[in-house]
């Protein structure tokens, strides 16, 4: 096609590209093979694209697809001081992204090399040491096979062999797999067996897999639909009236010739059938004797259009067969926190990522600058210093910042609705500064590293981000502000309503003649729709890559049901009944000391309830908050589990409870009677939490 210059830029299959040294002509591989004739320039698209030193400075349409010809060339005699570690020839234009990698090669010399290059962002290239990689979270199940192909596979992943991230059961040859986006492209590159489409082609673009961002390849075809402009013509009439043969057919008329409304592969004219003017339902004879049920349905040939309807038809039959299938597998049977404790695995105790916090408001600020830094890992330990905090404790000050930071994001302005049901609001700063990712990073963060539960998810958002329950059905306490259309009780209410908002339904593609109050329903369920999923996909989309921080997202979609109350408020109240269930009592192994240590449990229990009851100074929260340094417990539960010991004082009077905050360990003093007890673990626990001088006063401690 024609381009800046005048110069013409056809595709060639003869002539060696000018960067890998190759004359292969294969766009699968190596992307289209351009040649300027007038600079007598020959390149692979790929070799480009990959290429370290270059980047795309020009329009699309000029020279290269926006790569000028200069800059190619000065590509070019880069490389050509470059020696390629495969072949060990120069002209190696291609290196390892990683910095302290020196790893060079020819884009071709890369694939037979086990590179990966990512055709995204700033198409980065990996070596074979430092290629990302899939994990396999469950057993895949027999038999196995490649879900283009057919053929068997062996389901250990690796660079030849790929898998779904979502559903977890489809496994791909990687040949294959590229063989099928180079023919699908982004509009129908999806999984073939659960139907995932966004996050199974961002899995597949960050391993490597190339996807071209046009239509199918067979919506390309010249004429590829032909066949359904076809109808059938021809009157099949006993006898025919028509002068000018049975397949003719005039615009309207007599003889204008009406298909079968059944089948539609036979047809007649008007007047051969006795067809008044107006009439145009007509059922051939064929069809008629078999809804009357006189005889088998008939073996006439197919129209192409209805062949391509029954194959339609099939094929959703079998799409909803793998549906089926996936729903029977057995779900990884696990609880949330065992999930999230084996994500803690990747944690690092030597490494650890230095967290400055002003104060309690200053949380999320810290969060999002330390986010925000290049060299951030989420692998590493979190060390988080108060600045007003003298005496740091880091498990203390970890546990403080998680629990106000899940606080914080609550009233972020990426959230909207009551408290404890929000769903994702649409902020066109947020989405610009790229805030649902950083929220979603660090929710799943604050899970992982021992945060306490997300709970303020509605189950309107829990489902957009992981379909469960798959049966749910969005309710009007999600619809906002627009929720008044549902509450119309009368055609004329409906109507005043309708035009009140029909800005915003014209916006959403809703707005329409509504004849009848039973339409009511169907509006509002396309008003929910929109509401909730179409004008939040890039926001929903973003959110969910902020979620696999961690690798927590693709745990969640395995273990949907067991994370549902981690995310989905509200979060359940400690109990008296709850807090002693997670403690474990160490009694001593002499006899005559576990009758006193028996009497502080049965002390420690009394206290508990009476806390519940709102009889005491202190909550249980407070209590849990001075034993652990959280006031409830964290998704991934505590580790170790919170115990409690006994030590006994010659003065009672001066025997108060203390706490180990790092063990979540909590020792009792033996004391004679409850109520000192009581009074100890009172004065303790309010002057830790700062409410000593609000609820007792100097002439009672002095007593």
């Amino acid at each position: 096609q024609p381009t800046k210059g005048k110069q013409r830029r056809i595709s060639v299959t003869e002539g060696i590209c000018s960067l890998c040294k190759r004359c292969d002509d294969n766009p699968e591989k190596y992307g289209e093979k351009i040649t300027l004739q007038q600079h007598n320039l020959t390149v692979h698209y790929f070799c480009l694209l990959m290429s370290s030193g270059i980047c795309q400075r020009g329009e699309e349409d000029e020279d290269v697809h926006g790569f000028l010809v200069d800059d190619i060339k000065k590509e070019i005699r880069r490389s050509s001081r470059l020696r390629c570690m495969k072949c060990k020839k120069v002209g190696a234009s291609v290196g390892c992204s990683i910095k302290s990698c020196r790893q060079m090669v020819h884009m071709p010399c890369g694939l037979e090399q086990d590179f990966i290059f990512q055709f995204t962002d700033l198409f980065p290239s990996f070596c074979k040491k430092h290629a990302p990689s899939q994990t396999c979270v469950s057993s895949p199940s027999l038999p196995l096979s490649c879900s283009v192909c057919l053929e068997p596979i062996e389901p250990i992943l690796s660079y030849n062999v790929l898998k779904c991230p979502a559903c977890h059961g489809s496994w791909f040859h990687r040949n294959c797999v590229q063989h099928y986006a180079h023919s699908a492209a982004m509009f129908f590159f999806k999984c073939t067996l659960c139907n995932n489409k966004d996050q199974f082609q961002q899995e597949m673009l960050r391993m490597g897999i190339y996807i071209p961002e046009r239509d199918a390849a067979w919506e390309l075809e010249e004429n590829a639909y032909e066949d359904l402009l076809q109808v059938y013509q021809h009157c099949d009439a006993v006898k025919c009236h028509s002068h000018k043969g049975r397949k003719y057919s005039s615009q309207s008329g007599y003889f204008e010739i009406v298909r079968c409304k059944l089948c539609g592969s036979r047809g007649t004219h008007r007047k051969c059938s006795n067809l008044k003017l107006y009439e145009s339902d007509w059922i051939c004879g064929d069809c008629k004797a078999a809804v009357e049920g006189k005889m088998p349905l008939p073996n006439h040939v197919e129209s192409p259009l209805a062949i391509r309807q029954q194959r339609k038809r099939l094929f959703k039959n079998i799409s909803d067969l793998h549906s089926s299938l996936i729903s029977k597998r057995q779900c990884v049977a696990a609880t949330s926190p065992e999930v999230l404790m084996d994500l803690a695995h990747q944690i690092s105790q030597q490494q650890s990522t230095e967290v400055l916090v002003e104060d309690d408001d200053g949380v999320l600020e810290a969060a999002l600058w330390v986010l925000r830094q290049s060299d951030f890992n989420p692998c590493c330990t979190l060390s988080v210093k108060f600045s007003q905090d003298k005496h740091s404790n880091n498990i203390r000050s970890q546990r403080r910042f998680l629990r106000r930071l899940v606080s914080k994001l609550q009233m972020s302005e990426i959230f909207e609705g009551p408290d404890g049901s929000k769903n994702l609001a649409l902020n066109s700063k947020a989405l610009r500064d790229d805030l649902y990712f950083e929220v979603g990073s660090l929710l799943a963060l604050s899970l992982v590293h021992g945060g306490p539960p997300v709970g303020f998810f509605s189950p309107a958002l829990y489902h957009s981000l992981f379909n469960y329950p798959t049966n749910y059905r969005p309710t009007l306490q999600d619809l906002g502000d627009t929720a008044f259309i549902a509450e119309a009780k009368s055609m004329k209410e409906l109507r005043m309503a309708m035009q009140s908002a029909s800005q915003y339904l014209e916006a959403a593609g809703c707005w329409r003649k509504i004849r009848e109050l039973s339409e009511k329903d169907m509006l509002v369920e396309d008003v929910l729709n929109f509401y909730l999923i179409i004008r939040l996909q890039l926001p929903l989309q973003r959110f969910r890559e902020g979620l696999r921080t961690l690798g927590l997202f693709e745990q969640v979609q395995m273990c949907t049901e067991a994370f549902h109350s981690v995310f989905c408020g509200p979060v359940e109240r400690l109990t008296a009944e709850s807090v002693m269930e997670l403690f474990t009592v160490r009694f001593s192994e002499e006899k005559e000391q576990q009758e006193k240590e028996n009497t502080t449990v049965d002390f420690w229990k009394k206290y508990l309830h009476e806390c519940e009851e709102g009889r005491c100074a202190a909550s249980l929260e407070d209590l849990l908050t001075f034993i652990t340094a959280t006031d409830s417990a964290p998704s991934i539960g505590f580790h170790p589990t919170p115990s409690i010991s006994f030590f006994s004082s010659p003065d009672p009077s001066c025997a108060f409870p203390q706490s180990h905050c790092d063990a979540s360990h909590l020792f009792l003093p033996m004391l004679p009677s409850y109520e000192l007890f009581k009074k100890h673990l009172d004065y303790t626990v309010c002057q830790f939490t700062g409410m000593l001088l609000s609820l007792y006063n100097v002439t009672f401690l002095l007593k």
